[in-house]
This record gives structure tokens, sequence and C-alpha cells, in this order.
């Protein structure tokens, strides 16, 4: 199912990636910038909810729409990743053990697909709490200011990357953890 709407949403999220990072590159006031990318950003990764719930809700869930979903997101936290780096808002090892962790379970995923073994690599509370916080990080690292006269977005956004990375490390030593025992299985 090419063409559904949560399968479009997530096209989307795709097309964004170039429109967010080319905002960077455009003779603007550099708040203007920043604004522009994080409102693109925010409205861009609440699709990612959104065509779930609406992939379930219409009956609409597809093998391809679960492939590209996860691959969306990847790419849009990792070009934003990038986009921070170069901006000097994010260090490149955080970007190095998120972009490096998102690599690993992708492959380590594909293979215990093709060893009939998906269910022990699921999605887990902990991956879903790391993209929560990457999300939060990344559109606070892009606003890089003051929101709303109080909450400085720069701080906290570090904070919050930093705090993504462990998460990020926490959440791929438990899939491998799980995927362990199925790998000493096969290789037997």
């Amino acid at each position: 199912m090419f063409l559904t709407i949560p399968t479009l949403m997530t096209w989307m999220r795709i097309v964004a990636i170039p429109l967010i990072v080319g905002v960077f590159y455009l003779d603007l006031p550099e708040a203007t910038r920043n604004l522009a990318a994080t409102v693109m950003f925010v409205v861009f990764a609440l699709t990612d909810w959104l065509d779930g719930y609406l992939a379930r809700k219409l009956n609409q869930t597809s093998a391809f729409g679960a492939f590209l979903d996860p691959v969306a997101d990847k790419f849009l936290v990792c070009a934003c990743l990038l986009v921070l780096v170069d901006l000097q808002r994010a260090d490149v090892f955080v970007a190095l053990i998120i972009i490096g962790r998102e690599i690993a379970i992708s492959a380590l995923r594909e293979w215990m697909a093709t060893i009939g073994a998906t269910k022990s690599v699921a999605v887990h509370v902990v991956g879903k709490l790391k993209t929560a916080v990457q999300m939060v990080a990344v559109g606070f690292l892009l606003y890089d200011g003051i929101f709303l006269g109080v909450i400085d977005t720069h701080f906290w956004g570090s904070w919050l990357i930093w705090l993504s990375a462990v998460l990020t490390v926490w959440s791929m030593v438990y899939y491998l953890q799980k995927a362990i025992p199925e790998i000493r299985a096969r290789s037997r």
C-alpha cells in the first residue's frame, strides 16, 4: 500500500528533510531560520505518531508502511543531528552514538527478520522513550533560544541530547540482550 494516507504522511517526513536543512542556507536572520526549522521539525515529528494512529484507525497498516516509518524517523533525526553538529549546537560524539546505534539496530532487526526472530527485537518502551527524548532535544536545539520567554532551549536541549545518547546506548544493549539467545541458538 504505497499511497495510503499514513504512508503519504511518512513520505512527507522524508521530503521535509531537505526543507529543514535548506532553511539554514537561506539569507534570513538566525532567529527566523531557527524558528522555521523548529516548526517544520515539530510538525513532521508529530506526523510520526499521527501516521501510526491513522494506519491502525483506518485499517491501512502494511508491511511497506512498517518498513518506511522507522526509516523516515531515522533520516529526519540523523539529518537534523548533522545540521546541529555543523551549527556547533550538538557534540559530534553524541551524533556518532545516536547514528551508530540506529545503523546497528536496523541491521540487527534486518538480520533477525531473515532468521524469523523479529519478536526478540520488537520495539520496546526504552526505544520509545529514547525517541521521545531525542525529538524534544532536537527541536530545542534547532530553536536555540529562549522559548516563551522562559525556557532556555539550548541549555535544556543540550542536556536532553546527552540523555538521549544514554537512552540510545541503553536501548541498544537491551535489544542486543534480547537477540543474543536467538543468535546463539542459530549459530549451533
